[in-house]
């Protein structure tokens, strides 16, 4: 009993200092999204966004979602998709390309200035991401128009109520439900992960995913630890080759493979279902951007084996930091 009680009392700590610090962050973009609102500016500031986003099939507005997640993390971009939700009507296709762009290119400086303590460079880090999202994005787009699948409605899991002129109150009233809901949200996925954890479902995921990694390039040391941050996030994973190439365990080639694959495809479990959230179907979701970061990575363990080593050594990585 004593164990049971110390377990809801760190899963509720550990999920309130979370929200807390989402929150932060949250509050006033949700306040700026709602002047955009209310000025009828949003059009004006996704219009930049307007021909990028056509590319993958989706409204301009889906940008700013997008924009959101890149800059901040995909709670904050979640959020903000609830609150333009009314507006965009997204089918569960589109839905599904616009959660692939958050999953591959999300807090895009904070995640590339930590890879970049093990060695890689943040330019290439981030703008493989970027570019990969798109590309990604595009293919899928491609592909369920041209099967003629996912085309009905995208079904919110938490969605915003739109009133006919809404008083304040009741704005900040309804935004309030929607950060409890994200509460929520965070808590589940902690409980889950934590239980998903304690009877061995990760431990089997990182079994599984080994030898897939060394067939595609990654050696043997870092595949061990490139697992932990596709099924727990790429904070973990780079944690530990941050401490592994620090101690010279691990080559900077492996190094540069794994953070790369990591950036693509990471939080496998818990970045995914967040996604699913918002409609997105499983298919792009997890298996698409598994997949593609396979294919990716597999290109560039080919590519880099053909440049020279100063190229690489001044593009690509580097030393730890």
């Amino acid at each position: 009993m004593k164990k049971t009680l110390e377990f809801v009392r760190s899963i509720l700590r550990d999920a309130v200092m979370t929200a807390i610090d989402l929150y932060k962050v949250m509050v006033p973009i949700l306040i700026g999204v709602k002047l955009l609102q209310e000025f009828d500016l949003i059009r004006y500031v996704a219009m930049p966004i307007k021909p990028l986003m056509a590319v993958v099939g989706l409204p301009a507005e889906a940008g700013l979602v997008w924009a959101f997640a890149m800059v901040n993390n995909i709670y904050t971009a979640l959020v903000v998709a609830i609150s333009l939700w009314p507006d965009m009507v997204l089918t569960q296709a589109q839905a599904t390309v616009l959660g692939v762009l958050m999953l591959v290119a999300h807090a895009v400086p904070l995640e590339a200035a930590v890879a970049r303590k093990s060695g890689p460079k943040v330019m290439f880090q981030s703008v493989i991401r970027i570019v990969g999202a798109l590309v990604l994005g595009w293919a899928l787009h491609a592909a369920y128009s041209a099967s003629g699948v996912l085309t009905e409605p995208a079904v919110m899991l938490v969605e915003a109520t739109r009133k006919a002129d809404p008083t304040i109150m009741q704005w900040a009233w309804g935004e309030l439900k929607n950060l409890g809901y994200i509460f929520l949200i965070i808590l589940t996925l902690m409980v889950m992960m934590r239980l998903l954890s304690a009877i061995g479902v990760i431990d089997l995921l990182n079994r599984l995913l080994q030898p897939v990694l060394r067939l595609i390039g990654i050696g043997p040391k870092a595949s061990a630890i490139t697992v932990i941050g596709l099924t727990l996030g790429i904070t973990y994973g780079s944690g530990l080759i941050i401490k592994e190439t620090r101690s010279g365990n691990l080559g900077k080639e492996d190094v540069f493979y794994s953070l790369t694959f990591m950036g693509i495809a990471h939080a496998l479990i818990e970045d995914t279902l967040l996604i699913l959230l918002m409609g997105a179907h499983i298919s792009g979701a997890l298996w698409g951007r598994l997949a593609f970061a396979m294919l990716l990575t597999a290109i560039l363990v080919q590519l880099t084996r053909r440049l020279s080593a100063r190229f690489c050594d001044t593009y690509l990585w580097g030393t730890p930091t």
